[in-house]
């Protein structure tokens, strides 16, 4: 019983540590989530997907600064294995005319892991103003916040 109250007392300290950070990093996410939001961001990625240009590659650019400044809240923390498998499998990728071919294969792993490192992101920016301290009754995007650092 007394590992259990252990591991919820950690638990508990670790999201606290994870509140703090977000307050201290509130403008920087900010800035981050406007410019993310931006018609250069997520407008323009996606519209580059669709118009099957290259520049849909650059969209891995801002999911690695997203992550960057996700991982930056919690550092000792490693991520969701999920997240980070998707972000894995749709970063690092250089665009090869051949690609082309194979459109969907090669990209959308590109928008997918983009889309939830903005839906993270906006979440963090979400409830930084809202959640002060561990919460018993959990919206739906602030739980899914803790689950990004196994915290749920």
């Amino acid at each position: 019983m007394s590992s259990f109250s252990e591991r919820e007392t950690q638990r508990r300290l670790l999201e606290q540590q994870l509140i703090a950070s977000i307050a201290t990093a509130r403008d920087d996410l900010f800035g981050l989530r406007d410019e993310i939001q931006g018609h250069w961001g997520y407008e323009d990625g996606l519209y580059r997907f669709y118009h099957q240009s290259f520049k849909v590659f650059f969209l891995q650019m801002l999911t690695d600064r997203i992550v960057a400044a996700l991982q930056n809240l919690l550092p000792e923390q490693p991520l969701n294995d999920w997240f980070l498998s998707i972000v894995r499998e749709g970063t690092g990728k250089k665009f090869d005319i051949r690609m082309n071919k194979h459109w969907l294969q090669e990209t959308r792993p590109i928008v997918e892991a983009f889309c939830h490192a903005k839906y993270f992101l906006e979440m963090v920016c979400r409830f930084a103003d809202e959640i002060k301290e561990p919460q018993q009754l959990l919206p739906s995007g602030w739980a899914s916040v803790l689950y990004l650092y196994g915290l749920r």
